[in-house]
């Protein structure tokens, strides 16, 4: 937990990697995720690169990869999950998987292509033995009538040239939308010179191609003439219809019609054989295609890990660079020198000096990731930079359940919560993948957290689905108030409300021991008073949270050796902080503290000091809370506007001071450097070109872009945004007053209008059972959909806009960017 309040400590290390053991080392590097590779490439284009023919290999066994895995999804199976932790494979076991794929590919294409055709040819026979099954007897009868109008035409040349013409079939099948459209069709384009009958298949038969059921129109059409004949065949393609030989004999039919059956039968025996011998090569590619996916998409990872790295001018070693943590560096040399042992040179790693920012680390488990994601949404913090996530873990559930205050409602969130956190090791819970779910399951331990918080604050509004509990015994007495105040029956009938005055004895008997009494929850003053109440919280912990932001700033000032900025910032943004709005709880806690029951009804208002403080002005039939206030707010108020020029001006005249300074520091080293330099040997010249000394101070570099009007203009932009900042981020805060105020009311309003309704509504037990069934259903659904999820969710959203907005931009930047290191874990394992 060291690295959560703030990022590990990053080094940038040069790897020498021998050649022969460079695969080995970087596949080593990627089974522990160490190193996060720098690309020594960058100007070499992706295609001339050293390793670019092996990820090309890789990439051409994904392609058929992705083919083999969808031949098993379209069968209907699914691929198991690889067993065991599988490393990359060597270079020269590549031609085996290689080879393996290819043959199981080809192997999988003949037989798909061998169980289509006879499909195919299946489907071109069910359909031919559909036709001539059908009959068409009418047509059929037609076609053999003797008598003379029923052989020849109705008007006839004298040379009677159509005495020679025959009737001629087509048989056929279509698709059963076509089949209207085709009648028609072939009506107009013959001009009646023809006789169709179109029947229903009552058997549906299997497609060749999708395997679905489908019905079919057999066709069986007769006419008369050559060209009549060629026109119905051409219609006929271009519908796409399956056309058959038709025999006008019915014998020969029926021979026929045996015949196709029996093919039918050997085709379905062959059939079944190809497709049980589809399923064995199926089997095989489900138990060897996972493990192979795992290994070839390492492999490729190493291989683009590689490409980033660059020659040494021997050509024997690869010199890489990559981001490591300091406390990995002895597990990332054990690494590499047990994966170089074999080459008889061991790698080295070797640390060296690097101007860049350094990209950020900060190591999460299961109960710390949704918090830092949520600081990360944000911005990823700077190298080094404190992290709010740790305190996050506190302040977001307990903002969030400042607005969602229910005992009832919190306790649904956290038992959520809690079945997510149990069943969290399940397979079938983490391999769900209905995004919602995802969500919910990312953030399990947020929404415990929530749901807690959310009950503890519950209690101390004393609320429960909007109704108070009697927990302990109140602190009002009405009994007292009866027996002192003289009530008598014709003044209780008069009377509609009844005022219990605290400063009679014995009516009040002291505060609640814990959250508010719940006889206010009977009082028609209620809400007034809860609106005093929370609105007092929300400023009280609003001012509370931004200053424990502003002191946290003070711990990246004394990181990062910014003293000045201690004096120069951090004090005048507390004492304008502290000296406006700290005054402000002052005064409410003032107020709390010393104004009684008894002078109640003269209590000062805070508002109206709070105002005059600004105006320098005094009410006189406004008391002050304590002695001497009318000087503190004058002076308080000179002092905040005092610290603002401290805050736009102290910064940028320190810097120009510190740079004016160093530059005349640095104008009278040269001399000095020309006179030591002369005194040396000659040897020592050569050492200056070194990594080391070529790569500078980055306090040079600093120094060196230092100007005056950029930084003024920079802290004026800071001193303007806090100074604001404070007063809208103050009222932001109010926020937690009415959306607690709004949460309540919702509540009260769906037990009064749904549960209290459905009480009243049957007298007798047995109605009143029958009728709270589907009012408690009702009730229930509408308090997950509207209490829980819509206002849940209200809540949530205004508690991360008062972290990123009101509480973090006073000391977090979230400018870096995140150490990736190289690594063969998927995202989420």
């Amino acid at each position: 937990m060291g690295s959560m309040f703030r990022s590990e400590e990053v080094a940038l290390v040069q790897l020498f990697l021998p050649t022969a053991a460079a695969y080995a080392c970087v596949s080593q590097l990627g089974e522990l995720g160490l190193v996060e590779f720098r690309d020594l490439n960058a100007s070499v284009s992706a295609f001339q690169r050293r390793f670019v023919v092996d990820v090309r290999r890789c990439e051409e066994l994904e392609k058929t990869f992705a083919f083999l895995q969808e031949e098993v999804q379209q069968a209907g199976l699914t691929l198991p999950l690889p067993e065991g932790a599988l490393p990359a494979p060597l270079p020269r076991d590549l031609l085996h998987i290689r080879e393996e794929t290819d043959r199981l590919a080809q192997e999988l294409r003949d037989v798909r292509g061998n169980q289509q055709a006879l499909r195919a040819q299946l489907h071109q026979l069910q359909l031919h033995s559909a036709v001539l099954g059908q009959g068409h007897g009418p047509l059929l009868a037609a076609s053999h009538t003797d008598g003379p109008l029923e052989r020849r035409p109705l008007l006839q040349s004298p040379g009677e040239p159509h005495q020679d013409l025959r009737v001629n079939f087509v048989a056929g099948a279509v698709e059963p939308h076509k089949a209207a459209a085709l009648e028609r069709l072939l009506w107009r384009a013959c001009r009646g010179f023809l006789i169709a009958s179109f029947r229903d298949v009552e058997q549906q038969l299997e497609g060749p191609v999708t395997g679905e059921p489908a019905t079919w129109v057999t066709f069986l059409i007769s006419y008369w003439g050559e060209q009549i004949g060629q026109k119905i065949r051409k219609i006929t393609d271009c519908f796409h219809c399956h056309v058959f030989p038709f025999v006008e004999q019915e014998e020969a039919r029926r021979t026929a019609l045996q015949q196709l059956q029996q093919q039918s039968q050997e085709l379905q025996e062959v059939l079944g054989e190809t497709e049980h011998f589809l399923s064995q090569v199926l089997g095989r590619v489900q138990r060897l295609l996972p493990p192979w996916q795992v290994q070839i998409r390492k492999m490729k990872a190493v291989y683009l890990a590689l490409n980033q790295c660059s020659v040494s001018t021997t050509h024997k070693c690869l010199i890489a660079e990559a981001w490591c943590a300091t406390r990995d560096l002895p597990t990332l040399q054990q690494a590499l020198q047990g994966s170089s042992s074999e080459a008889g040179v061991s790698a080295v790693v070797h640390r060296i000096p690097c101007q860049d920012m350094p990209p950020t680390l900060i190591r999460t488990n299961r109960f710390t990731a949704s918090f830092q994601g949520i600081v990360d949404a944000y911005g990823v913090g700077r190298y080094q930079e404190v992290n709010p996530a740790p305190y996050t873990i506190i302040t977001f559930p307990f903002l969030f359940a400042v607005m969602f205050g229910d005992v009832g409602h919190g306790l649904l969130m956290f038992l959520f919560a809690l079945a997510m956190v149990l069943a969290e090791n399940r397979p079938a819970v983490k391999t769900a993948q209905n995004e919602i779910w995802r969500t919910f399951f990312g953030g399990r331990y947020l929404l415990l957290l929530m749901g807690l918080f959310s009950i503890y604050t519950g209690f101390i509004y004393n609320e429960c689905f909007s109704c108070a509990t009697a927990i302990f015994p109140s602190g009002w007495s009405v009994a007292a108030m009866a027996n002192q105040s003289g009530w008598s029956d014709a003044f209780l009938a008069q009377q509609p409300l009844l005022s219990l005055d605290p400063n009679i004895t014995g009516v009040f008997l002291g505060p609640y021991p814990f959250g508010i009494d719940p006889v206010w929850s009977l009082a028609v003053n209620h809400l007034t008073f809860l609106n005093s109440f929370k609105m007092k919280m929300a400023v009280i912990l609003g001012v509370t949270h931004m200053t424990f932001g502003v002191v946290l700033g003070v711990f990246n000032h004394m990181h990062f050796g910014q003293w000045h900025r201690l004096l120069l910032e951090t004090l005048p943004e507390l004492v304008f902080l502290l000296g406006l709005f700290g005054y402000l709880v002052f005064l409410v806690a003032c107020k709390w503290l010393r104004v009684t029951a008894a002078s109640a009804a003269s209590a000062p208002s805070i508002l109206i000091h709070f105002v005059n403080m600004f105006l320098f002005s005094s009410s006189p039939t406004n008391r002050p809370l304590f002695s001497g206030q009318e000087v503190v707010q004058p002076t308080l108020v000179v002092l905040a506007l005092a610290m603002v020029p401290v805050l736009l001006l102290g910064t940028p005249l320190f810097l120009h001071r510190e740079h004016r300074r160093c530059h005349s520091r640095r104008r009278q080293q040269p001399d000095e450097d020309t006179a030591r330099l002369l005194d040396l040997p000659d040897t020592s010249l050569a050492s200056q070109g070194s990594d080391e000394e070529k790569a500078g101070c980055p306090g040079d570099q600093a120094e060196a872009e230092f100007v005056l009007s950029e930084v003024f203009v920079h802290q004026a932009i800071h001193t303007i945004e806090f100074c604001l900042g404070c007063i809208s981020n103050t009222a932001s805060y109010l926020r937690l007053w009415a959306l607690s105020l709004a949460h309540a009311q919702l509540s009260q309003v769906l037990w009064a209008m749904v549960m209290r309704a459905g009480l009243s509504l049957g007298g007798k037990m047995g109605v009143a059972a029958v009728v709270l069934v589907p009012v408690f259903a009702a009730f229930a659904v509408m308090t997950v959909a509207i209490l829980l999820v819509m206002e849940g969710l209200s809540a949530f959203l205004h508690a991360l806009r008062l972290h990123w907005v009101e509480f973090q931009n006073k000391f977090y930047s979230g400018t870096g960017y995140k150490l990736s290191p190289f690594t063969f874990a998927v995202e989420g394992d």
